[in-house]
């Protein structure tokens, strides 16, 4: 047979296999057999393969999946594309970095229907289902009309003849007591919940186990099913409710307790999107868990015999006091206001009921004022509601005044449980403000979000500059940076992203009245409506100009999409620009120094999205200030 390789005499350049324009509305399998080989040892740079989607519509191509373990055979990769309205491409790339021996090559490419983890064990890839290898028992292929003796069974299911295919454990050659053999499916990479169904037959002497098994991506095991019946001389139909909201692998593992045990045989694994028992209600979504009290309190609460602990406030735009975290114009909540400041005061803030037996990752931003000491001044409790034990999982020890903090944290109960946020005034002399804002929740612990594939279209610049490229560097241009600027009285004193993570300014400082800098999108696709966001800092007595343009290909002229003069705020500000481009383009970020240098601009947390935008940007005047410049509405 035949495969495609990377050719190797181009140095440093990415080699790319485009597939033909795909359009699929059903759940679908890409599966990919491939292998990249290397004669050294260990490369610090080493060759990798990456498999993007290229979707109608966005300017980015969301990588999927990426490869760079070097292996001296064909390896197979099982990647779930979920149902999608819109036409698509599948992009491989070829990056042969530093490593001048190695080579990337791919044997077979194969989208099919249905789901990943689906399989009748018909093909020689077995749907990338792997054996875990023990020197005694293991799980092996059946059947396919080979009179000998591991085909134990006359017929296989798919089939219903000799010629099919299954998958078997015997316990011909079990030495000890209690081994296990696993058969272990490829990992989910998309989230799905449903039922989840397969055929086996069982035949014993004396006790099998067989049982199956969710495991995450931290080695987390979950029993999800077990035998219960003692035989089956006909292939039985098991069904089991199956969720797996972030990447997880099925194992099927049968254990023996002697060599006469007898054998297990599976076959037909199937996935359905509805569950198999009548569960009442929709899958949790985490989505509405969260709150960022634009409009209301959500689905959080208080104990109103606690007084009237948490308020929800917004601050005018001024230079003095920062506003929210969303946007920098929206509400928040605060504890400890003028109303509630009597020592020993405590503010509690209940989240919505989280159903048990799911890990959670649970994101939010927080902000103190005023406090000699800041630890222990706002809590995190976990209260397990069919007891009233309250667990405390986190607590403030110290965090940069005032500066929206980002804090995340992983739990997982098993029964059904509430979040609660305690603020908390020792004294009267030391209570300070509690600001609190942007609550989300996601499933799956925190670390494994944080080996997900990155959004495309985003730029924290917590790594790196992204897809932005500096049209000059030099002592007018643009720097990363984490922390206060230099400058008092101007820039930020933490980025929008953590608070404590990086960010880019300029430096009025090293820089005249009137000189700029440019921050450069490197060319991206022109396709229809787009959405852009960032945020923006401009605090200082001196600051100058901020815009955004637009350039086509092609045209020499830039068009400018929105612009800010002079001091805004001491917050980090949402911009929102709607644009559309029909060929390719970039995006700039221009800056010029104003006539001070209190002139430090920001800027962070750059998304592009497709479609238009959702929301308005709210335009203030920004040439005089309001009178009222330091008022809190309640």
């Amino acid at each position: 047979g035949h495969y495609i390789s990377v050719d190797t005499s181009y140095e440093g350049e990415k080699a790319v296999l485009s597939s033909p324009e795909l359009y699929s509305e059903e759940w679908s399998c890409v599966r990919l057999i491939y292998q990249i080989a290397t004669t050294s040892e260990t490369s610090p740079d080493p060759a990798r393969l990456n498999l993007y989607l290229r979707q109608e519509g966005e300017s980015f191509d969301r990588l999927l999946w990426s490869a760079e373990e070097p292996s001296d055979s064909w390896l197979i990769a099982s990647l779930d594309l979920t149902n999608s309205t819109k036409k698509y491409k599948i992009v491989l790339e070829g990056e042969m970095r530093q490593d001048k021996s190695a080579s990337i090559a791919v044997f077979e490419i194969k989208i099919t229907p249905g789901y990943c983890i689906e399989c009748d064990f018909e093909e020689n890839h077995l749907c990338g289902f792997v054996n875990r290898w023990n020197p005694n028992v293991n799980w092996f292929v059946g059947g396919g009309n080979i009179r000998n003796s591991q085909s134990i069974l006359p017929k296989d299911h798919t089939l219903n003849s000799e010629l099919g295919h299954y998958m078997y454990v015997d316990s011909v050659y079990v030495k000890h007591f209690q081994e296990v053999a696993q058969l272990i499916s490829p990992k989910t990479t998309a989230p799905m919940s449903g039922c989840l169904s397969f055929y086996y037959q069982l035949k014993q002497e004396s006790s099998i186990v067989f049982t199956v098994y969710l495991r995450d991506t931290s080695g987390f095991y979950e029993e999800i099913w077990k035998t219960d019946s003692a035989l089956s001389a006909d292939w039985a139909l098991a069904e089991v409710d199956f969720n797996a909201p972030y990447p997880m692998e099925v194992i099927f593992e049968v254990a023996f307790n002697s060599a006469k045990g007898g054998y297990v045989a599976l076959d037909d694994i199937s996935f359905s999107p509805v569950y198999c028992s009548n569960q009442t209600g929709p899958p949790f979504n985490p989505a509405e868990a969260g709150c960022n009290f634009e409009e209301d309190l959500c689905n959080f609460y208080q104990d109103h015999k606690d007084g009237p602990g948490w308020s929800r406030v917004k601050v005018k735009r001024n230079v003095y006091r920062a506003g929210d975290h969303t946007t920098g114009f929206g509400y928040y909540l605060l504890a400890n206001t003028k109303f509630t400041s009597q020592p020993g005061y405590l503010g509690r803030l209940y989240g919505p009921t989280l159903p048990g037996n799911l890990q959670f990752c649970l994101r939010f931003y927080y902000a103190l004022y005023g406090f000699f000491k800041m630890s222990g001044t706002l809590a995190v409790y976990i209260f397990e509601e069919n007891h009233v034990v309250q667990e405390k999982i986190w607590s403030v020890l110290d965090s940069p005044k005032g500066v929206w903090t980002q804090a995340e944290i992983s739990f997982k109960k098993p029964m059904p449980c509430k979040v609660v946020f305690v603020s908390w005034c020792k004294s009267f002399w030391d209570c300070g403000l509690v600001a609190l804002d942007d609550i989300s929740f996601s499933l799956g612990s925190c670390q494994a979000a944080d080996l997900l594939l990155p959004n495309p279209g985003e730029c924290t610049f917590e790594k790196d500059e992204c897809v932005f490229t500096q049209k000059k560097r030099g002592r007018g241009s643009w720097h990363r940076r984490r922390g206060p600027t230099p400058t008092s009285y101007t820039g930020p004193k933490g980025d929008h992203t953590t608070g404590v993570g990086y960010y880019m300014y300029i430096e009025a400082s090293n820089m005249v009245y009137g000189q700029r800098a440019y921050l450069v999108s490197r060319p991206l696709r022109g396709t229809g409506k787009q959405c852009l966001t960032f945020f923006y800092h401009m605090y200082g007595a001196g600051t100058g100009l901020l815009s955004v343009y637009l350039k086509k290909e092609g045209d020499d002229e830039e068009i400018p999409l929105w612009r800010r003069t002079g001091e805004q705020s001491i917050s980090w500000l949402r911009g929102l620009i709607e644009y559309e481009s029909d060929r390719n383009y970039q995006i700039i970020f221009e800056a010029i120094r104003g006539v001070s240098m209190r002139s430090d601009t920001a800027i962070d947390d750059i998304l592009f999205q497709a479609g238009p935008c959702l929301e308005v940007e709210e335009i203030q005047l920004s040439s005089g200030y309001p009178d009222s410049l330091n008022e809190i509405e309640y």
